[in-house]
């Protein structure tokens, strides 16, 4: 039993009308009124597991931040509050203040407010759930992805997994790739603007191979990627070009990116945005009728990560 069988056996009892989407996308969505909807995720990372216990408390607050404001920018909302839980081994004043300094940086950043939480003792650990608003069947989800659409992401992918590889054989990265894993940017304008443009939407927590298969799943359909437009840094060419490792780039996770697409007659529209937020934009493949994911180019096997 993984992660996603859980939830659906144990946790998925939605009830309440007001719920227009539930368990099972990037955020719930809640009515609220005529004109918005709200939109809200949570993320519970712990120590050894999502970060190390000799990083940083600024690299955690704002890692622990950042994942959960990507998860709003996949549904093209705005994030308002949040609340945070966290458990202490011990109080130790200097870490707190480096955690507390940082997640309010990030926090003014994005203007959204901290209206709450909890603190207990035990292993290190940190619970951010964020509510944000978008509006009225304007939000983007993983389930409407049509054949025939262009299937885009934002940035590149792998640095983040090249950092923690590197990291956890005792190597160096380029700065670049730690700040990629260690202070992922949710990519909320990228979200705003996709809004009536993209037909379906996700952020790339885990690995481009396994969410941009949630989408396909969700949406009923298949695709065809190529592997060489996969957009990559220097940094990962190389290292793809020195040891033929795509899976770093295709299930790597961490990249917090935006994996989403787009109608064909959207494509100039794209054009605009991009050049509009800088932001890099690379179409990788496209929505098919038939079920499954083919990537082009590529034979072997990747495992992304899972939970369980």
């Amino acid at each position: 039993m993984n992660e996603f069988s859980i939830i659906d056996k144990y946790f998925n009892w939605n009830t309440d009308n007001s719920i227009s989407v539930g368990i099972g996308d990037d955020c719930a969505v809640i009515d609220i009124d005529s004109d918005y909807q709200i939109v809200t995720s949570v993320d519970t990372l712990i120590e050894d597991v999502h970060f190390s216990s000799l990083d940083s408390p600024a690299d955690i607050a704002y890692k622990s931040l950042s994942v959960n404001l990507s998860d709003i920018a996949a549904m093209g909302g705005i994030a308002k509050y949040f609340t945070l839980a966290i458990s202490l081994p011990d109080i130790n004043e200097k870490w707190l203040e480096g955690f507390a300094n940082s997640l309010k940086i990030i926090a003014n950043k994005y203007k959204i407010e901290l209206v709450g939480g909890d603190t207990t003792k035990g292993q290190l650990s940190i619970t951010i759930n964020v509510t944000g608003v978008v509006e009225r069947d304007k939000v983007l989800l993983r389930s409407n992805a049509k054949p025939g659409d262009l299937i885009f992401v934002s940035n590149t992918l792998g640095d983040a997994a090249y950092a923690l590889k590197q990291k956890q054989n005792n190597q160096s990265a380029p700065s670049r790739c730690i700040d990629r894993l260690n202070k992922p940017e949710p990519r909320i304008e990228l979200g705003r603007s996709l809004v009536g443009i993209a037909n379906s939407c996700i952020d790339i927590s885990d690995g481009l191979e396994q969410d941009l298969g949630h989408i396909l799943d969700s949406s009923g359909v298949g695709a065809i990627i190529d592997i060489d437009s996969l957009p990559l840094s220097e940094t990962l060419r190389e290292y793809i070009d020195s040891t033929g490792d795509w899976c770093i780039a295709l299930a790597g996770g961490d990249d917090y990116e935006l994996c989403f697409s787009v109608d064909q007659s959207n494509k100039e529209s794209l054009s605009l945005i991009q050049s509009q937020l800088n932001i890099e934009l690379t179409q990788i493949g496209v929505v098919t009728q038939e079920v499954g994911l083919v990537i082009n180019g590529f034979s072997g096997e990747c495992s992304s990560y899972r939970h369980f």
